[in-house]
């Protein structure tokens, strides 16, 4: 009898230990896994869908990311119902943001997308989880979820993201960036996937992409544009107001100069966008300052000013008091709305 109880035993412990093998991975065999997956792959190619809860409506974008390693980078963002697109490249010459609508491009010097949380990109999101000692992980049926603290360095309003990895190819397919409140305001979904893409020669070459985007997204033409409507932040610091509104006539339409003060001041101007000359286009204007993700857009963020392009219009945001975090938060809500 205490023989066949001691066989019995040793089935039973055989059967736990291979059941245990055959189990779910845990945290850190995935987290392992991701990062195996980063230093041996070569780059990727991904399309997906982004939607941003930060004005009064969503607003949704396809995105496209082409990644090549271990520096090149082709992020296209396109909002179909409004015919815009944006485009931020870096190759050997620098980080450039394009708006072929516009037929603008600007060279930063900067080290994007290395300095902050990159929704979109699979080595930032991949880099948030070995950073985050606390991060938070489940397992769903066919999928690997984490929660992590999130990096914007101009934004502490997007402090947790969610991360939703495929088991097969740990492939990502949904991020949720969500606020302090985990109410989700980016919400990025990938419809495909491709890792160790191909790309060719010009892939990442400024005039190429500029090009190719064009025949997506024609070239805004002067004349047929009406007159903008002008927009007012839907945030602003505590103690500041609006104290006076001028409008100026320019030679593409209006001017118009928000001043705000109290506590803070900042200046919000407003004009039709200027569309370059195929002879100035070639040659992209050096900015002074480091790309802003808006959102909505790409802006150009320094010391004292953030600039940036949106529906046919071009805002400067001025200010000797904001901080950088405070300026951008300005400038995401004020595509909130269109009068006072």
């Amino acid at each position: 009898m205490l023989k066949k109880s001691l066989v019995l035993f040793l089935v039973g412990l055989l059967t736990v230990l291979v059941l245990a093998g055959c189990g779910e991975k845990s945290q850190a065999d995935v987290v392992q896994a991701l990062e195996k997956k980063i230093e041996e792959m070569s780059g990727y190619k991904a399309k997906g869908k982004m939607t941003l809860q930060t004005g009064s409506e969503p607003q949704e974008y396809e995105i496209e990311i082409w990644h090549k390693g271990p520096t090149y980078y082709r992020v296209n963002l396109k909002n179909s119902q409004k015919e815009q697109s944006q485009m931020i490249l870096r190759n050997d010459e620098g980080v450039f943001v394009l708006t072929p609508a516009l037929n603008k491009s600007f060279r930063f010097q900067s080290d994007w997308p290395q300095n902050s949380s990159q929704a979109y990109l699979y080595e930032s999101l991949v880099k948030d989880i070995l950073n985050d000692p606390e991060a938070k992980f489940k397992v769903a049926e066919d999928k690997y979820v984490f929660e992590t603290k999130t990096n914007y360095q101009n934004n502490k309003m997007l402090p947790t993201q969610e991360i939703t990895f495929n088991k097969k190819e740990l492939a990502p397919s949904m991020v949720k960036v969500m606020d302090t409140d985990r109410n989700p305001l980016v919400v990025v979904e990938f419809s495909s996937f491709e890792f160790n893409a191909s790309f060719d020669d010009n892939s990442f070459d400024v005039e190429k992409n500029m090009s190719s985007a064009q025949i997506e997204v024609p070239t805004m033409a002067t004349g047929d544009r009406e007159p903008f409507a002008v927009k007012y932040p839907l945030e602003q610091p505590n103690g500041v107001k609006l104290l006076e509104e001028t409008e100026v006539d320019t030679e593409n339409g209006k001017r118009v100069i928000l001043t705000f003060g109290g506590e803070k001041s900042f200046t919000l101007i407003q004009e039709s966008a200027e569309i370059a000359t195929p002879a100035s286009a070639s040659t992209s204007t050096f900015v002074n300052g480091h790309p802003a993700d808006l959102g909505f857009t790409i802006g150009a963020l320094s010391e004292t000013t953030l600039t940036w392009s949106h529906d046919g219009v071009d805002y400067m945001l001025a200010s000797e008091d904001l901080t950088e975090e405070e300026m951008i938060m300005v400038a995401k809500s004020v595509q909130g709305q269109a009068a006072k």
